[in-house]
C-alpha cells in the first residue's frame, strides 16, 4: 500500500478552470496530488476510444462521446440492499473533482467547471435539499476556497467565505438549522516553537472555527485554536518534516491540524488531528473538556483509543462517532470506523461499535455516516474506498477505485433537474445511419430518451425512443441532417429538450 504524509497528498496542487459548461473543453486539475507512483489526470477526451488516465482500481477514467467530463471507473459490489440514495464523492487526481454516483458506479453529476472540491454532500438550508462542497485550492495540508451551495437545479445560491479577512479550509463546511455554516481556516501566524525544538521565530499554521451567517456573511463564532491549546499538546514536531519545520512561511508548522467542527446546544465539538483530540469549546471560547489526547478528561479503554482522527460528530444519546485513522506514514495500525458511548458526567468512554473492513487503512481524511435506515457509510480518506456497513457493523456493500483518494464518502437521497439543457453528439455511420449519444449531467428523473431526426431544424421528427441506460445513452438512428433529444421521465413527459445540432 502506498503511504504518504497528508501534508504531501495535499499540499501544492491548484485550481485550473478552463471551461465552464458541461460539453465545454475543461483542462483537470485535482485539488490534491496523487500519491508517489499514482497516475496523473488527463486532459478529457470526447472520444470514448481516447487514452485515459488509471485510477487506484486500474481501470481506464470513464470518458464519454456527448461530453467532454471525465470520472474514474468506480467498481462497486454489493451484497443486500443498501439504504436508499446515490454517492457522492470527491475523487482526486481523476477527471471531476465533485462526483455523484449511483449504485452502479455510474456518474449521475460530475462537477463540469474542474475546480477542486472536497466534502460534497447534500445539506438542508431554508427548509430545503441542497447540494454543498467546499471549492478552492490545496495549500500545505489544508486549502483556501469558499463554500458552495447549489439548489436541486445545480444552480449557485449561496457561496460562504470566512470572515476576517481568513480564506474557508477544506476541512469543513456544516450547515446549522439556524441558517449558518460552520467553517475552517489556516492563517499562517509567527509562533516561538521552541517548546517543540523548533525556532523561536518560527512561522506555523494557526487554526480557526467560525460560524457564519450564511445570508449576510456575519461572523457569529470566531475561535483560534492557538488561544486555547497548547504546542506541547501536539504530536508533531518542526523536525518530523523538514518542509514544514517552521523556519519560514513557505515551510509553516502544522501543530493542531483542525478538521472538523460540530454543532452543539452548549458549544462545539473540535477534532485536532495532530492533537488526538477532540474538544468541546463552548460559546465563549472556553475548553470544557478534552476527549482522547495527552489531556484527555476521559477514561478511555485501549479498545476505543483514537489517533490522527477525523470528522468527529455529536450524536444523539451522548454517542461520538468518528474516523479514526490510527497509523501514519509507515507505523502500524489500522484505520476504523469508531462509534463511542461517552458519559460526560462520569467521565468515562465505552467502545459501542467499530466499522471496520477489508485493511482499509487511510492515513488521511475520511469519514463516518450515519444513514437514516440504521446502517453506517465509512469514506476511507487516502484510501480511495467507501464501505456501507449494516446496524451491527456488517460490510454489505462497498466502492473502490474512488480517484487516489477522496476526503468524505457519503449517501443521500437526491433529486434534481439541471437548469441546462441535455448533452447530445452523433457518429457517422455506413451512410444509412448515424450513432446518436445523449446525456444531461446531474439529471436523476430520466427515464428514456426521445431522438428527433430530420432535414430542417425546425421540423424534426421521432426516430427512436429509447431506455436510458447508466450515464451516457446511446443508439442508431437513420441518417439525417439534423438532430435533437428529450428527455422523458417514467410517465413520458419530457424533462427538457436538447439544442438542434448538424448530423
Amino acid at each position: 500500500m502506498i503511504r504518504v504524509s497528508r501534508r504531501h497528498f495535499i499540499q501544492g496542487a491548484g485550481l485550473a478552470v478552463v471551461g465552464a459548461v458541461a460539453g465545454a473543453g475543461v483542462a483537470r486539475s485535482s485539488i490534491f496530488p496523487l500519491p508517489p507512483g499514482a497516475a496523473a489526470a488527463s486532459t478529457p477526451s470526447a472520444s470514448p476510444s481516447a487514452p485515459a488516465s488509471a485510477p487506484a482500481s486500474g481501470l481506464p477514467d470513464r470518458t464519454f462521446t456527448s461530453t467532454k467530463l471525465t470520472a474514474p471507473h468506480v467498481s462497486i459490489w454489493n451484497d443486500r440492499p443498501t439504504a436508499p440514495g446515490l454517492l457522492f464523492t470527491g475523487p482526486m487526481g481523476h477527471g471531476t473533482n465533485g462526483l455523484i454516483m449511483d449504485n452502479s458506479g455510474a456518474p449521475v453529476w460530475m462537477e463540469p467547471t474542474g475546480a477542486g472540491v472536497t466534502d460534497l454532500r447534500v445539506q438542508t438550508y431554508r427548509g430545503r435539499p441542497v447540494l454543498t462542497y467546499w471549492s478552492g485550492k490545496g495549500i500545505g495540508g489544508h486549502g483556501e476556497g469558499v463554500g458552495v451551495v447549489r439548489d436541486t437545479t445545480y444552480t449557485t445560491i449561496a457561496q460562504v467565505s470566512a470572515g476576517g479577512g481568513l480564506k474557508a479550509d477544506l476541512h469543513e463546511f456544516t450547515l446549522t438549522q439556524a441558517g449558518t455554516a460552520l467553517l475552517t481556516s489556516y492563517p499562517t501566524v509567527r509562533k516561538d516553537l521552541t517548546p517543540l525544538g523548533g525556532p523561536a521565530a518560527g512561522y506555523m499554521y494557526d487554526c480557526h472555527v467560525q460560524e457564519v451567517d450564511i445570508a449576510s456573511g456575519t461572523v457569529v463564532f470566531d475561535w483560534t485554536a492557538s488561544e486555547h491549546i497548547g504546542l506541547t499538546e501536539s504530536f508533531v514536531r518542526p523536525s518530523d518534516d523538514p518542509k514544514a519545520d517552521g523556519t519560514t512561511a513557505d515551510k509553516a508548522f502544522d501543530p493542531f491540524h483542525v478538521n472538523s467542527a460540530d454543532r452543539r446546544p452548549d458549544g462545539y465539538l473540535i477534532s485536532a488531528r495532530h492533537t488526538h483530540t477532540a474538544y468541546l469549546v463552548d460559546s465563549a471560547g472556553d475548553i470544557r473538556w478534552r476527549l482522547g489526547g495527552m489531556l484527555s478528561d476521559f477514561a478511555i479503554p485501549a479498545e476505543a483509543a483514537f489517533a490522527w482522527q477525523h470528522d468527529v460528530r455529536q450524536r444523539p444519546d451522548g454517542v461520538v462517532s468518528m474516523f479514526d485513522n490510527h497509523y501514519k506514514d509507515g507505523t502500524t495500525g489500522t484505520s476504523r470506523g469508531l462509534i463511542l458511548a461517552v458519559d460526560e458526567k462520569a467521565r468515562t468512554v465505552a467502545l459501542k461499535l467499530v466499522l471496520s473492513h477489508g485493511g482499509h487503512r487511510g492515513n488521511a481524511m475520511g469519514n463516518v455516516q450515519f444513514l437514516d435506515n440504521g446502517n453506517y457509510m465509512v469514506g476511507w480518506g487516502s484510501d480511495p474506498a467507501a464501505t456501507e456497513f449494516a446496524p451491527d457493523g456488517t460490510a454489505i456493500a462497498e466502492a473502490t477505485g474512488i480517484g487516489g483518494g477522496c476526503y468524505r464518502a457519503y449517501r443521500y437521497p437526491w433529486t434534481a433537474t439541471p437548469a441546462t439543457v441535455p448533452d447530445l453528439a452523433v457518429v457517422t455511420g455506413n451512410g444509412s445511419t448515424m450513432q446518436a449519444y445523449a446525456s444531461w449531467n446531474g439529471a436523476t428523473q430520466v427515464a428514456s430518451w426521445r431522438f428527433l431526426t430530420g432535414q430542417d431544424p425546425d421540423s424534426l421528427a421521432e426516430a427512436a425512443v429509447v431506455r436510458k441506460r447508466g450515464f451516457e445513452t446511446n443508439v442508431a438512428v437513420p441518417a439525417a441532417a439534423h438532430l435533437a433529444v428529450e428527455a422523458l421521465d417514467a410517465k413520458g413527459n419530457v424533462l427538457a429538450t436538447s439544442a438542434v445540432i448538424p448530423a
